[in-house]
């Protein structure tokens, strides 16, 4: 495919032994084999520290994951932007927060996007509900749509 000399990543946060928290996994599972080749995919329990310096190196980052929140489209979309946060855990961490990181410590400050999928089911469970599969797949309809705008 096509390189259009951007370098992306997207990373899908969650786990796929809690049900919906898989969403963003089973995104990347949906994208990954017709991304063009200068599309990368991380799969994340969650976001950390190191994560900075992952995401330092790319021109735009996505970041996705599943919301328990019930969005009106069955998802969300915005972009990212750093945030300072005075209290944070090395265990898990914000995208705001990663932003903030990769620019501070490596003055590097991809374009970012946050997709946020609706989810109902969070228990220890594999497999997505059907209303997670619904908004999944609204959620790549609109992703696809959206990024080739961005990239062409």
């Amino acid at each position: 495919m096509k390189n259009y000399g951007i370098k992306i990543l997207v990373i899908g946060i969650g786990n796929c032994g809690r049900a919906d928290d898989a969403l963003g996994w089973s995104f990347i599972d949906e994208i990954k084999e017709n991304l063009p080749d200068n599309y990368d995919c991380e799969y994340k329990y969650q976001l950390q520290v190191e994560d900075a310096e992952l995401i330092s190196h790319y021109d735009v980052v996505y970041f996705v994951d599943a919301h328990k929140e019930q969005f009106d489209k069955g998802f969300t979309w915005g972009e990212g932007h750093p945030v300072a946060t005075h209290s944070f855990s090395t265990h898990e961490l914000d995208p705001g927060t990663v932003l903030y990181l990769s620019k501070s410590i490596y003055n590097k400050l991809p374009k970012s996007f946050i997709l946020g999928i609706s989810g109902l089911s969070f228990e220890l469970k594999i497999g997505l509900s059907d209303k997670a599969k619904e908004n999944l797949s609204k959620a790549l309809e609109f992703f696809n749509q959206k990024t080739l705008n961005l990239v062409t």
